[in-house]
């Protein structure tokens, strides 16, 4: 109803759960904390390594290349 027939569409949300970078040393730092009572003492490293998975994910270091729609768009428009 909303868009033209024939046009390339991707719904982003559907894909959104696929990546999950620092999934792995959340669940270990989680767990950590859970095994000692909420001890940060005894988790530091794991908290290190969750911090670090987290720098390196933000997006001041990525260059945003616009929505997965955008570029599709931009195909289409190639290709006509």
């Amino acid at each position: 109803m909303g868009r033209k027939a024939g046009t390339l569409f991707i719904n982003p949300k559907r894909f959104g759960s696929l990546h999950k970078p620092c999934m792995k040393e959340m669940a270990m730092f989680l767990s950590c904390m859970a095994a000692n009572h909420s001890d940060m003492e005894a988790c530091a490293r794991q908290k290190e390594l969750l911090n670090a998975c987290m720098e390196s994910q933000s997006k001041k270091n990525r260059k945003s290349w616009g929505s997965i729609n955008y570029q599709l768009q931009r195909l289409s428009r190639g290709r006509k």
